[in-house]
């Protein structure tokens, strides 16, 4: 058995690597001032790696920027995906949607403030939460769990809504985040055709712990 991977491996591994620090850097950026007018040198040095390499992977700091901001989108949905398995009700998946996010304003601080600063324009794009939440809705429409209505509409006010609550997260933390995600939630399922009830209960149920 070879002791070592052969180059090529080894050289793709690294220049693996090189992208994600890149890409981590680019994320811490815009999760702490969400100011992309830093310089390629000084992403460069936050990332460690040198000037010169910045150009094998992105040809702008736009598409870096974009590239972090997607990354950022994915890992949030498939946090998601990971804590709701199980869960079938698209009214549930909804609610606990928007109460993960609450808490996540803690427990994943940089991903949130990503979210929080470049979410709306990535409200309707094909990967991250949007692709799931579109999913969720559509199987609640077509159940008749929500009330009939054009699925990216409703995303539309889903999206807005969580990104307010992203805000509201970060700009009041002397506010119960749990609570007012809860709030939130309920008024969101009501607002889908879910009857108060049924709403109230839906938005209460036991959540799975982030971890």
């Amino acid at each position: 058995m070879p002791t070592s991977a052969p180059p090529s491996n080894r050289f793709e591994r690294r220049r693996a690597e090189t992208r994600r620090a890149l890409v981590r850097a680019a994320r811490q950026i815009l999760a702490e001032t969400g100011d992309t007018g830093a310089s390629i040198q000084a992403i460069a040095e936050r990332a460690d790696v040198g000037f010169g390499s910045f150009y094998n992977h992105f040809e702008s700091k736009t598409e870096l920027f974009e590239a972090a901001v997607t990354d950022a989108l994915e890992e949030f949905g498939q946090t998601f995906d990971e804590r709701l398995t199980g869960i079938d009700d698209p009214a549930e998946l909804v609610a606990a949607g928007f109460r993960l996010s609450a808490r996540m304003a803690d427990s994943h601080p940089e991903l949130m403030q990503v979210l929080r600063r470049r979410g709306l324009g990535h409200l309707h794009s094909d990967n991250g939460l949007a692709r799931r939440a579109l999913r969720d809705l559509q199987v609640g429409i077509a159940s008749g769990r929500f009330t009939s209505v054009e699925p990216v509409v409703a995303l539309s006010a889903l999206g807005g809504t969580l990104l307010s609550l992203a805000e509201l997260c970060f700009a009041r933390p002397d506010l119960d985040g749990d609570e007012a995600a809860v709030n939130l939630a309920e008024m969101v399922l009501r607002m889908l055709g879910v009857p108060s009830d049924d709403a109230h209960e839906v938005a209460r149920r036991p959540l799975p712990d982030l971890g």
